[in-house]
């Protein structure tokens, strides 16, 4: 009998079991957000696929590397999530750092893409606009977007934007013209 292989749809489960009962800013459930990056990465290989849906695993819940990998996560897609992972980054804090540490993996940047433009749907930022309006609503996800649409393919950039926020389309034209 061959042995179990952890697939994209495991990582969908694991996903939303492993954040099921957190809430995001906006006190909506946070599998809503992990589900919805793993999705808009679905014209991709299974590694880049299982990332997107673990992409906050490592930051967000007491699962560990080891029992990932026990799993049977793919070195490949582990590293992914470690490279998307802010508290595995020399200064956590540093996002601007961050981005440019993921921007140096192809992989890992096409999981940022889908994490930012989630992050970064117009009803979310309205709502985080309303919910504190003294905080600016340019944020550092669009100060993010060059670094990381430059980093890849702009096809492949598309791609993940037509699936997850097609309102920022027009930005990828101004940043990476054809």
């Amino acid at each position: 009998m061959p042995e179990p292989r952890f697939t994209v749809e495991t990582a969908k489960v694991l996903a939303e079991v492993a954040h099921n009962r957190q809430k995001d800013k906006l006190k909506r459930p946070y599998r809503e957000h992990v589900l919805a990056v793993g999705d808009a990465l679905a014209d991709f290989d299974e590694d880049i696929q299982i990332a997107g849906y673990l992409h906050d695993i490592a930051e967000d819940t007491p699962i560990t590397r080891q029992a990932l990998l026990d799993m049977g996560v793919s070195n490949r897609a582990l590293a992914i999530i470690e490279r998307v992972t802010r508290r595995f980054h020399d200064d956590p804090d540093d996002y601007q750092a961050g981005i440019l540490y993921v921007a140096e993996d192809h992989d890992a940047t096409l999981v940022k893409i889908a994490d930012n433009a989630h992050n970064s749907l117009p009803e979310r930022v309205q709502a985080l606009a309303e919910k504190w309006p003294d905080k600016p609503q340019t944020t550092r996800y669009a100060d993010a977007r060059p670094v990381l649409y430059s980093a890849v393919p702009r096809a492949e950039v598309r791609l993940i934007l037509q699936r997850i926020n097609p309102h920022l389309l027009p930005e990828l034209e101004r940043i990476v013209p054809e």
